[in-house]
Formats: structure tokens, sequence, C-alpha cells
């Protein structure tokens, strides 16, 4: 096999129709990076059936197309074409196109063919897209380290079987789908011969049926005959009781027309009757009212005597409760005279105290007034008699608190004696208070 021309229209960066003639001898394409030289092998390669697009240095299949640029628009298709000749002569042209978003087709010599077709073209004459032949940038180094597989392969593309290898794959793959095709035949038989069976099954049990239908169906037959039976022998016990009952029928009816007789003169008696039940039922319903009114009356006098039971149990815990608010008065009023008396003595020792503090005061006044040398004893007694006055300040406070409280007290228990009864007379003892009162001010003062 000889390559002749590769023609390109659309691929990469060949958007417009380009033509590569291989002619006889060496062939070569110069040039600076960036201005295609690849992509020409790469075309070559796409031709020949590559299917990866890492190997087309692309994401996707469809960025093989030209993808247009600032001044060009985008192309919709891609186009590769490679004219060889054969081992005979023949000219053989395979060509590829893809279109963007529709994915690619082959033809051989114009012939729509498969990509298995083109791949094994190519294999029988020890070439391909993935051939050794083909020589790119690293491929001699990458030759060098190859493993003995990929050694192998090398060695069957130059002997000239590597197309029996792909021929012997895809028999394989053939042999692999019928081998999964009688299998799931046998599955498929399988399931038949299950079916059968149970459609055998079925079979037995609707002769069954059939035979039980056959056997109802004269049941039923003789059930059908033994009712008629019956129901004739019904019928003529039922014509015998009918004649019976006409008979009977006529006595009934003079037995009517005697008993619509006394029914007549029943009728002639009946407004007197009527008119003693109404008379009657006159003095019952009287009776009635009667009875009524006395029920009411007596549930009227059992609730009365019921508030009056209330009513003189509330006054008798009214009367207790008075009884225990007078006694409580009473010891109220004593304790407040007791007070007072305490008071009292208090008030009177504190007058009788206060000549010997005043000379106290006018002994340490002199003291001081004497001699600064007796300063600290007079300060001593000045703070002494500080803390007395501190102290009698707060008696006079304590006895002034529990005097106010006395005094509410007081008030309280007069409130109190005025709702139970007539209090007794307060005044003696209103005018002691003032007077203890006016001797704490007193006292107050001169202190």
């Amino acid at each position: 096999m000889e390559f002749r021309a590769l023609r390109l229209a659309g691929f990469k960066s060949f958007v417009e129709t380009t033509e590569l003639r291989i002619e006889p001898g060496l062939t070569g394409v110069v040039g600076p990076n960036g201005c295609g030289k690849s992509n020409l092998l790469e075309a070559l390669r796409w031709v020949m059936g590559e299917g990866s697009p890492k190997s087309m240095r692309s994401g996707g299949m469809d960025d093989v197309i030209f993808a247009g640029t600032g001044k060009r628009p985008m192309r919709s298709l891609a186009q590769v074409t490679l004219a060889l000749a054969g081992s005979a002569g023949e000219e053989v042209e395979v060509s590829r196109r893809i279109e963007r978003g529709a994915g690619s087709d082959y033809r051989i010599n114009g012939r729509d063919a498969r990509a298995q077709d083109v791949r094994l073209l190519f294999a029988d004459s020890a070439t391909g897209a993935h051939s050794p032949a083909i020589v790119g940038q690293g491929r001699i180094s990458a030759i060098i380290a190859a493993k003995p597989a990929e050694r192998r392969m090398l060695l069957e593309e130059a002997a000239g079987i590597a197309g029996l290898h792909v021929r012997r794959r895809e028999a394989e793959i053939r042999l692999r789908a019928a081998e999964a095709n009688l299998e799931r035949i046998d599955d498929v038989v399988r399931g038949i011969e299950t079916q059968a069976n149970a459609l055998r099954r079925q079979a037995r049990v609707a002769e069954r049926y059939r035979g039980l239908s056959d056997r109802l169906k004269v049941a039923e037959a003789a059930s059908l005959f033994a009712r008629w039976t019956a129901a004739r022998s019904g019928s003529e016990a039922a014509r015998a009781a009918a004649s019976d009952a006409d008979g009977k029928a006529d006595d009934l009816t003079r037995v009517a027309a005697r008993l619509a007789t006394d029914a007549a003169a029943a009728n002639a008696a009946l407004p007197d009757l009527r008119l003693a039940q109404a008379e009657a039922a006159a003095a019952v319903q009287a009776l009635r009212q009667s009875r009524a009114l006395l029920d009411a009356e007596r549930t009227a006098a059992v609730r009365r005597r019921g508030d009056i039971d209330a009513a003189l149990a509330a006054v008798a815990r009214d009367i207790a409760r008075e009884q225990a608010l007078g006694a409580d008065a009473m010891a109220a009023e004593a304790r407040l005279e007791a007070e007072v008396s305490t008071l009292a003595a208090a008030l009177a020792a504190a007058e009788a105290a206060l000549p010997g503090q005043a000379t106290a005061a006018a002994a340490a006044i002199a003291a001081g007034g004497a001699a600064e040398a007796a300063l600290a004893s007079a300060v001593d007694a000045h703070a002494a008699a500080a803390a007395g006055a501190r102290a009698a300040e707060a008696n006079v406070a304590a006895a002034t608190a529990r005097l106010a409280r006395a005094q509410g007290e007081a008030r309280d228990l007069a409130a109190r004696q005025a709702r139970l009864a007539p209090a007794p007379d307060t005044a003696a003892l209103a005018e002691r208070v003032a007077a203890a009162t006016d001797a704490l001010a007193a006292a107050e003062a001169g202190l």
C-alpha cells in the first residue's frame, strides 16, 4: 500500500481545502512552530480510524473542526481524504467526515463503510492509526523503552499479520456474543418449559373443572325438577286450602253481619258513656292540679327551713367571733397598760439621771479648762458621754416606736370595740400617754 495524497477541509487549522501530495521519494513539510505540521500527522491518524480525542490533542472529537477566528467564522464540519494505491496498483480513497454534534462517518471509494472496515483495511497493509510505522515526536524513545507486549505488536505488524490479529479479536468478540446469545436462548427455553409445565397443570385443572361443571349441571337439573315437583304438590294443596278458605269466608261474613248489628246498638249508647268519661277526666285533672300545688308549697317550706337553719348557724359563728375579738381587745388593753407603766418608769429614771450627767459635764468642762494635761481624760469622758447619749437616743427611738405601735394597736382596738360594744374610758390613759410624750420630749431636749 502506497500513500498518494492527503486532502483536508475544515480540519483544525486547515479551514480551506488543502491537498498534500506525497510523491515518490522523500516528501517533507518544513515550517516554524505552530504552522500546523503536527495537524497533518493527526489528520492522517484520524482518517485511519483514531477514536481517542486525547490522541488528537482535543477535549472532544468535535474540537478537530475549525473553531473560527476573529476574522473567519467557525465551520460546522470537517473532512479528511486519503488517496492511496493498493498492492495491485488499484486506486483506493478513504475519507472521514465529522459534523458538529452529529458524529463522524467513513467512506471507502465513495461508499459508506464502518470504522472497523477502515481499521481492517489498514491493518492488512501493516499500518494503522496506532502503527509503529507512523513515527512522531518521542516515538523512537518509546519504541526503545517499549514493553514485550508492545514489541510483539511491532513485530507482528512488520510481519504483516496485524490484520489477522484484528480479525481474530473480532471473531472472538462475535463468538462471545454468540455464546451470550446461546445462554440467553437456554434461559428462554427454560422459561418456555416452565410455562409449558404451568399450562399442563392449568389444562388438567380445566379438564377437572369441565367434569365438575357437567356434574353440577346434572345436579342443578335434578334440583330444579325436585323444586318443580314440590311446587306442583304445593299448588294442589293451596287450591284445597283456598276452597276451605272460601267456606270459612262465608261463615265469617255472616258473623261480621251480626257483629255490625251489635256495633250499631253500641254506637247508640256511646254518647252517654263519652259524657261520663269527660266528667271523670275533669275530676282527675282537678285532683292533679291540687296535688301539684301542695308539692310546690312543701318544696318552698323545706327551702325556707334550710335558709333559716343556715342563718342561725351564721349568727352563732358571728357571736363566737365577736367574743374572741373582745377577749383579744381586753388582753391588748392590759398589755398596753403594762407598757405605759414601763415607759413611765424609764422616763423617771432618765429624768433622775439628767442632773448627774449635767454635773459630770460641768466637771469635765472645768477640768478641761484647768489644764491641757487632762485633755486625754476629758476626751475619754466625752466619748463615754457621747456613747451614753447615743444609747439614750436609741432607747428614746425604741420607746417612740413602741409608743407609735401601741397607739396604732389602741386605735385598732378602739375600732374593734366600737364595732363590738361601747368603748371603755381611755381618757386617763390618753392623758398619761400625752404626759409621757411631753416628758420624753423634755428629756430629749435636756440630753
